[in-house]
């Protein structure tokens, strides 16, 4: 058993090799074992909290049962949005944090994601000392009579994650009509219970899981029935979560999609305005468009890129003192208010731009022009390094040379799906779309799922 860690936990389809019951059980306990010789505590305190998948009791059950049997204690949150999950990680004291989530993923697939007592990721060095741990032979704790760990459920959680967001931006919606796609996920009851406590008139989508209906075909990756939904009913902007709530996509009244990319340069220009954007500096991803460099740099807005993955992004924001950054994909980072991605903290941040401006959401996002840019996903049975592929790399250097400086390529794996991406920007959107699909079929070809 190797590499079961990805770039944001474990993931794959639930059930089945390697993420089973048996797995989640061996992790709880090993997790309970890493965080007493780490935090030199005896008594380990964990929060776990789950989206709305069908397998996500099953996972939670096993998990349970083995922190429990390492003399580990769980407070169980429910369903709840990942970054609420990390929120009270912090505000309980507890030395770590578990989601059960797969994120944008179909229902099928499921994760187990680890934080620390911060809220934040786990450190690679903790995961790779677990992932050791399961490979050889069960040397956790083993938990008798009164050691045995405590499950409580705790009920408030919900509410205090809606006060604490309400504390971050305690923002006046009245007579603003809010529609709302929450993914049938973990966001599907707080974030509409959210915006009625803050005023709005809500208008949901995606908000009665059934457990197999997460992310299809609606939130973050979908957006295009809240556009509809926008315009009939006349809101005055649209927000789109994904299926754990960490992710963030917009709709403004026009209709029109204004993803991570617009959101960070709204955002950043006005917190420079007025001397709130610390180290005057945005940490994004190679992924953003290269309209959002104008438009920052423009401002005179420093921008620093990092590979794909929000972890990435935070871990280069601590390291530089920013307090914003993000991804186009809508995971957005307010390091002032919250260590984690939170897709409803990122629309109130949002929306706080638009009250304190007085202009739509429409308006704002002028201060960007996208470059062109086509996103390809090509699934894939096996992940050789891209430059080892037969005449790939000729063909992408051939196409590079044709943009001359003024487009780009970007060919990567999905860290947490069998996947290979074909980024490719520039002016031509038809001539873009031809190279993008060349290089997938080529892929295609090669390593393509059979």
């Amino acid at each position: 058993m190797t590499h079961l860690f990805g770039t944001d936990g474990i993931r794959g389809v639930a059930n089945e090799e390697p993420l089973t019951a048996d797995l989640a059980y061996r992790v709880g306990r090993q997790l309970v074992a890493t965080l007493r010789a780490e935090r030199g505590t005896e008594r380990v305190r964990l929060v776990i909290g789950r989206d709305t998948r069908r397998s996500g009791p099953l996972l939670e059950s096993a998990l349970v049962a083995g922190v429990l049997s390492a003399g580990g204690d769980c407070y169980a949150v429910g369903v709840l949005p990942t970054p609420g999950i990390a929120l009270l990680t912090r505000t309980l004291e507890a030395h770590g944090g578990i989601v059960l989530s797969a994120s944008h993923n179909p229902f099928e697939d499921n994760g187990i994601k680890l934080f620390s007592s911060e809220g934040t990721k786990l450190p690679d060095s903790w995961e790779d000392e677990i992932e050791q741990g399961l490979q050889g032979e069960d040397r956790a704790p083993r938990a008798r009579g009164g050691e045995i760990g405590r499950l409580v459920t705790y009920a408030r959680a919900e509410a205090d994650y809606v006060d604490f967001l309400c504390r971050c931006f305690p923002l006046d919606l009245a007579g603003i009509t809010v529609a709302l796609d929450c993914a049938h996920g973990a966001t599907y009851r707080v974030a509409p219970r959210l915006f009625r406590r803050l005023g709005a008139r809500v208008v949901a989508l995606g908000a009665r899981p059934s457990g197999t209906n997460i992310n299809a075909g609606c939130g973050a990756l979908h957006p295009e029935a809240l556009q509809r939904k926008v315009k009939t009913a006349r809101a005055q902007v649209g927000f789109a979560f994904d299926g754990d709530g960490d992710r963030l996509i917009s709709v403004d009244h026009t209709g029109e999609i204004r993803d991570g990319d617009y959101a960070l340069a709204i955002a950043a220009l006005h917190l420079a305005g007025s001397a709130r954007l610390k180290g005057n500096v945005v940490v994004t991803t190679v992924m953003a468009n290269y309209g959002l460099d104008e438009a920052l740099r423009k401002a005179g807005i420093g921008v620093v890129k990092t590979q794909v993955g929000d972890r990435y992004v935070f871990e280069e924001m601590q390291r530089l003192g920013a307090s914003l950054g993000g991804e186009q994909s809508g995971h957005l980072i307010f390091l002032d208010h919250s260590p984690a991605g939170d897709g409803i903290l990122s629309a109130l941040a949002l929306l706080g731009v638009v009250r304190e401006t007085g202009a739509p959401l429409a308006s704002l996002a002028a201060c960007m022009r996208k470059l062109p840019q086509v996103l390809v996903n090509v699934p894939v049975r096996e992940k050789p390094p891209i430059e080892s592929l037969p005449t790939f790399a000729d063909r992408v250097r051939a196409f590079e040379a044709e943009l001359n400086g003024a487009g780009r390529i970007l060919v990567r794996y999905s860290g947490t799906e069998a996947l290979a991406r074909v980024m490719v920007e520039g002016a031509d959107g038809a001539r873009i779309r031809a190279m993008a699909d060349e290089l997938a079929g080529l892929i295609r070809g090669l390593i393509g799922e059979a």
